[in-house]
């Protein structure tokens, strides 16, 4: 693969779309993009140069050590678990490296802002990164008191370069407004940090993992993700080597609940 400079990033980031003032959410995979000169701080340096001073970079960070499926485990895993694991603490818990490993260098870079909820935190960088991830929901966290319905209050931007077009979270607050029957719910337990303690509490959201309703076809992010794109809905293009896309999130929010009511429920007006 060829070097892939800041200056290459940059253009290949202007040429998308992306410009100053920006809030864009962006899921990436570093290795779709080639060998980074300078590593993957460069990507984040590239973004930040082409948002500017009034623009926003927001990741999904998750929880590294977030207990999904505790009920599944070996007991003993359970029992060391219970007794040990250190509460989710916003400042220090480590991102989830299974969606970017980016998401940490994003985490750790200086003046990032991080939300609270521990499975559905989000971290961001810039002119709105406090006000996206304050007062973020523990139940229910991507819903209407989440990142993401902030995100599409003030016309941010979705960016996906080198994954495919279902891992747009942004689907996943659709789910939540959505107006459809028997949606599945997914509960855990999660140690938090309050006030230097240690808080058990059981946080509630609607399935993320295999979808809040079953589909007989199997993912349907992927095929609302796609048919969006093919509706001409975006922009596509190349960042580094890496296929790219740029779209509205509110946009794929609107299309996602409606596809979602119009294959589960009432069809949305």
């Amino acid at each position: 693969m060829p070097p892939i400079t800041r200056k290459k990033l940059v253009h290949g980031l202007l040429s998308m779309g992306v410009s100053p003032g920006q809030s864009i959410m962006l899921h990436v995979s570093l290795r779709a993009i080639g060998w980074i000169v300078g590593g993957p701080d460069v990507l984040i340096q590239a973004m930040m140069k082409c948002l500017g001073d009034q623009g926003t970079l927001m990741m999904y960070a998750g929880w590294e050590e977030r207990p999904e499926h505790f009920e599944r485990w070996p007991i003993e895993r359970q029992e060391a678990f219970l007794a040990e694991c250190p509460p989710f603490d916003p400042e220090r818990s480590r991102a989830n490296r299974k969606w970017s490993t980016l998401t940490e260098y994003l985490r750790t870079w200086p003046g990032a802002c991080r939300s609270q909820n521990p499975g559905a935190s989000m971290v961001a960088l810039g002119a709105k990164a406090d006000w996206l991830t304050r007062d973020h929901a523990l139940q229910y966290g991507y819903g209407l008191e989440s990142p993401l319905a902030k995100l599409c209050e003030i016309e941010g931007w979705i960016l996906q370069i080198g994954v495919s077009p279902g891992t747009a979270t942004i689907i996943h607050h659709a789910e939540h407004l959505a107006k459809i029957p028997k949606k599945r719910i997914f509960k855990y337990r999660a140690p938090i940090l309050e006030d230097q303690q240690t808080r058990w509490i059981e946080i509630e959201e609607f399935d993320t993992s295999r979808g809040a309703v079953e589909w007989e076809h199997g993912d349907y992010l992927e095929q609302i993700a796609a048919e969006f794109r093919a509706a001409g809905k975006g922009r596509m293009g190349i960042i580094g080597v890496a296929r790219s896309y740029l779209c509205k999130a509110s946009e794929l929010r609107d299309f996602a609940v409606n596809w979602l009511e119009t294959q589960f429920g009432t069809p949305h007006i």
